[in-house]
């Protein structure tokens, strides 16, 4: 009989594109997932991975087993959400995604709430970009996932997905002291042009937005520095060399020598969580999903 943790392993090897990202996603050291794949080819007397220069790819019968596997994991979590329904509490392993500056701002006071009142559930946490995610709960490698979109790029679930609002994050714009807009109470998208920016490289949502807010105002924007953690983009604010629009989300305490001037209208993104229809009764997916609004008003900014 084929077993359940290494088809587990294998399907998150196909799904994550490497035995590395496979082992970060299931919480597992890299080691451990290529001993549990080498362990089900000896099992099955079938090469499921090859070599492809410094990574690896799965061959047709891993591809095969893969799918196979993504079939058997779904009669298993609903055989475990039937089961944790029966029991009325959340137990078990329960595997949460959340984007960067919702995994500093809001998981933690999530996961220490379920876990000082529901000692069953293994609640763990993956960081990772929204767009990826979605997929991931879709797959069944993530148990849920927070997300977040903004009026310019809606998120629509697809089918198969519940997803519930929790909240909305407000942006600001960050200016050095001393900088000619740092001294204002409030801005608006006039004060925008012929700034130097510091942004997050294109394809993300707040990039997206700058590009497209200041060229429906006939400008092009001067993406003068471009990176992808936020407070990559505090320390250059803080340097004096531009500024930057920044959700208030997971921000922290701003340094000596910044300050967050509001935007008017302001810029907001829409968090939300997603989960499969097919976990919608599980006690762990209503208790986080209730915990996630309980705790929402109670994060800092």
């Amino acid at each position: 009989m084929l077993d359940l943790a290494r088809l587990r392993a294998l399907h998150a090897v196909s799904v994550h594109g490497s035995v590395s990202a496979a082992a970060t996603a299931l919480g597992y050291t890299p080691s451990a997932v290529s001993q549990a794949v080498t362990k089900l080819e000896r099992e099955t007397r079938t090469a499921l991975l090859e070599r492809r220069g410094r990574g690896v790819a799965l061959t047709d019968e891993g591809r095969h087993l893969a799918s196979t596997a993504q079939q058997l994991l779904a009669l298993v979590e609903r055989a475990e959400t039937e089961l944790e329904e029966r029991r009325g509490q959340p137990a078990g392993r329960l595997v949460a995604g959340a984007f960067p500056s919702a995994a500093r701002g809001l998981l933690p006071g999530v996961l220490a709430r379920l876990a000082r009142d529901h000692p069953a559930l293994d609640a763990r946490l993956v960081e990772i970009d929204p767009h990826l995610s979605v997929d991931l709960v879709s797959q069944g490698v993530l148990d849920l996932a927070v997300v977040h979109d903004w009026d310019i790029a809606p998120l629509a679930p697809p089918e198969g997905l519940e997803q519930a609002l929790i909240g909305e994050d407000r942006c600001d714009v960050l200016v050095p002291e001393g900088h000619p807009l740092a001294g204002r109470a409030m801005l608006d998208r006039s004060d925008l042009p012929h700034q130097r920016w510091i942004c997050q490289p294109p394809g993300t949502v707040c990039h997206d937005w700058l590009v497209r807010t200041l060229r429906a105002d006939g400008h092009e924007p001067d993406l003068a520095y471009q990176a992808a953690e936020n407070h990559t983009h505090i320390a250059l604010v803080a340097a004096g060399l531009g500024i930057a629009l920044m959700p208030r989300l997971g921000r922290g305490p701003l340094p000596e020598g910044v300050r967050a001037v509001p935007l008017d209208p302001v810029p907001v993104r829409r968090l939300s969580v997603l989960w499969r229809t097919g976990a919608a009764r599980r006690p762990a997916i209503t208790e986080t999903v209730r915990t996630l609004h309980e705790q929402w008003p109670l994060r800092t900014f």
